[in-house]
């Protein structure tokens, strides 16, 4: 009677500490996603025939996997860099899965998970135009607005001139036109607007990167519950190989945007500035 009784209060008070945050997205029996709808291959739209348009990306499939764990539905609103974090503070949205780096400013007005993703910030330029930053130094340079991309151009590259976007849809044509000289993103995303811009033999991803972004999940603050059930779903994630399939679907060496998994899923610290120019 005693060891039932132990395993019961085990039971209890380990399901317990999911019930608090948690209560008001079992209720409603939906849990609302901020993600981007046209940051291919994060999470964008994709035309399935003339009537059927589908939103898919690597965002998406753990926003998926988390919402199939709490045996809710999954709804997507679009965000962007510069209305994400208000979304989620009005409660617009409940968990935030959108490329964002962890940094220090935002974890003042926002908790993250553990690293889902880690990139490396790059430029994405005519081919044979650049071989170290200072080639960038003076040019126009597109980037998102409100991202760390764009703060970090602004403190490595002083002289040039930072356009802000919300978006990246037309950054690519415009470099096609030769209107800026470069694009500067995550390379994660770089990969990804390389693959349709016309005449890609012309362009290439810089070999140098001018720093490291860990992507965390993102909660309202004193949503401790809520966070430990995602932390722990990615964990598992983890330990199960899932999250290598899905980055292997959409990065690995068969897929459009080939890339190396140099990371796991862990307890990142926040963005950290390399300056990578080798």
């Amino acid at each position: 009677m005693i060891l039932f009784n132990a395993a019961y209060l085990f039971f209890f008070y380990n399901n317990l500490a999911y019930s608090d945050a948690i209560t008001e997205i079992k209720n409603k029996n939906e849990i609302v996603f901020g993600v981007k709808d046209n940051l291919v291959p994060f999470g964008y739209i994709k035309k399935i025939d003339q009537k059927t348009r589908i939103l898919e990306g690597y965002d998406i499939d753990f926003a998926n996997e988390i919402a199939n764990r709490l045996k809710v539905k999954a709804v997507f609103k679009t965000v962007n860099s510069s209305t994400r974090i208000p979304l989620l503070l009005k409660k617009e949205v409940d968990v935030l899965i959108c490329t964002m780096t962890m940094t220090k400013e935002r974890k003042e007005q926002i908790d993250f998970s553990y690293q889902y993703f880690v990139s490396k910030q790059k430029f994405l330029v005519r081919k044979g135009t650049v071989a170290e930053l200072k080639d960038l130094d003076g040019k126009i340079i597109i980037t998102s607005k409100g991202s760390t991309a764009e703060s970090n151009t602004k403190k490595y590259l002083p002289k040039a001139t930072i356009l802000g976007l919300e978006d990246y849809s037309q950054a690519a044509h415009a470099l096609y036109l030769e209107k800026i000289f470069a694009i500067t993103t995550d390379e994660s995303v770089l990969v990804g607007i390389l693959a349709n811009i016309k005449s890609k033999p012309d362009f290439e991803i810089t070999h140098f990167d001018i720093s490291s972004e860990p992507y965390g999940i993102g909660v309202r603050k004193n949503s401790d519950d809520l966070l430990k059930l995602i932390n722990d779903i990615l964990e598992d994630m983890e330990t199960s190989g899932r999250a290598k399939e899905i980055f292997n679907k959409w990065f690995g060496s068969d897929s459009l945007f080939p890339l190396t998994r140099d990371f796991k899923i862990e307890h990142a610290n926040t963005h950290s500035d390399t300056k990578n120019s080798k």
